[in-house]
């Protein structure tokens, strides 16, 4: 998959009010309950919660919010490995990297995310 495909304007103001939010969001007794859990939510695995940050699920550069429901303990490795990502171009990326995506024609692209 092409890494410059993604268009990349954030609203600076955007970013600064929501990055500001999540800084409060850490200190609050929510997130820490789901850091002392120790699980990636990509991966699975266990970590410390020192070991885990916060990542958002629809990324603040694409305009996704510092909210409960967008925000997600992750490892180092899941959250760069996800980088600017939404979750649709997360499961495309996986497609074509498994070899997939090229098999597959719209309609059947149509078809996967209607099941879901």
């Amino acid at each position: 998959m092409d890494k410059d495909w993604i268009p990349l304007n954030p609203d600076p103001a955007h970013v600064a009010r929501e990055r500001r939010k999540a800084r409060e969001l850490r200190q609050s007794n929510w997130w820490k309950a789901l850091l002392q859990r120790g699980e990636c939510h990509y991966c699975h695995k266990r970590f410390s919660a020192s070991a885990l940050t916060m990542d958002h699920i629809i990324p603040v550069s694409r305009g996704g919010t510092s909210t409960r429901g967008n925000v997600v303990p992750a490892c180092d490795h899941c959250n760069k490995s996800k980088r600017h990502l939404t979750p649709a171009e997360q499961a495309l990326r996986a497609l074509e990297e498994n070899g997939e995506l090229s098999e597959l024609t719209p309609d059947d692209l149509l078809d996967t995310f209607e099941e879901q």
